[in-house]
């Protein structure tokens, strides 16, 4: 049996209109009426008729995030944190795929617009850099958050940390430990990411008076196969590095395995650190050195800013930079 507002609003011991203005995100309900409805819909298992996002004015509760295909840990974790915010304030977050190829179009958000009429978008890397879909959604008043956006970062509500310094710091740590020569595996090009990290560990060099060796930077995509190519690479040099920062922690492993793959170990013949600080960091073995920012509380913030907005009515929201941290562990030794 299906179960309805009816059903809900017992439950609660509330009016079916009390119920209403709850599921409707009306301001003037307390917060006790607000819990009670929270309550009932999960314990009756209650679904908004998704038909009902037809009427005009109506509210579709749908936050949209688009993303490629292939879904990194990131934007994992990204999407694990806007769920769990959304679904406290009775939302649901719908992930849209996309072809690589539409990442510089607005085809991602105006398909969704139309086929799903979500009430927000949430906009991860690198679609947060997507000049023609921000166009898009604020012609069409709708509100939106971005996750580290590199270009016009004060357009819209957004939610990062410093990247840039994150790196500095991480390269800082390896000179600690003294290493001199430090290779650097970077994202794609154009990837917002990318370049404030490639930053960041060149200033670190330059505070410590070492000199910043070309050859010992070498590109990437974000994806392990990237990342074992690149430790490959700069493993077979002629003076190698004796430690490697990647720009992820999917790269960094990669490089683990290349290293292995040319029969050295990792911290024993070669300090690794990656960026993200997702499970599969604390799951390698050793443990991966890893930059961790705080993917999931990220996701939870943009989505929270998203939902303010759709519930008061504005279109802008206050951005935030989150801490990161630096982890310290068994894939890094002291020269």
């Amino acid at each position: 049996m299906t179960t309805t507002i009816k059903d809900v609003a017992a439950r609660a011991g509330l009016s079916v209109m009390t119920v209403s203005r709850v599921l409707n995100g009306e301001r003037h309900v307390s917060a006790q009426a607000r819990e009670k409805v929270q309550a009932a819909i999960e314990a009756l298992g209650y679904r908004r008729n998704v038909f009902a996002r037809g009427l005009p004015g109506a509210r579709s509760f749908l936050i949209c995030m688009p993303a490629p295909e292939l879904i990194s840990d990131y934007l994992a974790e990204v999407q694990q944190g806007a769920v769990e915010r959304c679904r406290a304030a009775g939302y649901h977050l719908v992930v849209q795929p996309y072809d690589e190829g539409d990442e510089v179009t607005d085809a991602p958000v105006t398909s969704a617009l139309a086929a799903l009429r979500p009430d927000g978008f949430l906009l991860a890397p690198p679609m947060s850099d997507n000049l023609a879909a921000l166009d898009a959604l604020e012609r069409a008043r709708t509100p939106y958050a971005r996750l580290a956006p590199s270009v016009e970062p004060a357009r819209g509500a957004c939610v990062a940390i410093d990247e840039m310094e994150a790196a500095r710091a991480m390269t800082a740590a390896l000179l600690d430990l003294g290493h001199r020569r430090i290779g650097f595996v970077g994202g794609p090009a154009g990837h917002g990411a990318s370049a404030w990290r490639l930053a960041g560990y060149r200033r670190a060099l330059a505070e410590r008076g070492v000199a910043n060796d070309p050859e010992l930077e070498a590109g990437g995509d974000f994806m392990f196969e990237s990342g074992e190519a690149a430790g490959e690479a700069l493993l077979r040099l002629a003076e190698p590095p004796s430690a490697i920062f990647a720009g992820n922690d999917d790269m960094a492993l990669g490089v683990m395995a290349a290293a292995q793959r040319l029969g050295l170990s990792a911290p024993g013949n070669l300090s690794v650190a990656g960026f993200d600080g997702g499970e599969i960091a604390e799951l390698a073995w050793p443990q991966l050195t890893t930059v961790r920012q705080p993917v999931r509380a990220m996701g939870a913030a943009a989505a929270a800013a998203i939902i303010d907005m759709v519930e008061t009515g504005e279109l802008t929201a206050r951005s935030q930079q989150l801490d990161f941290t630096l982890l310290m562990r068994g894939s890094t030794a002291a020269l």
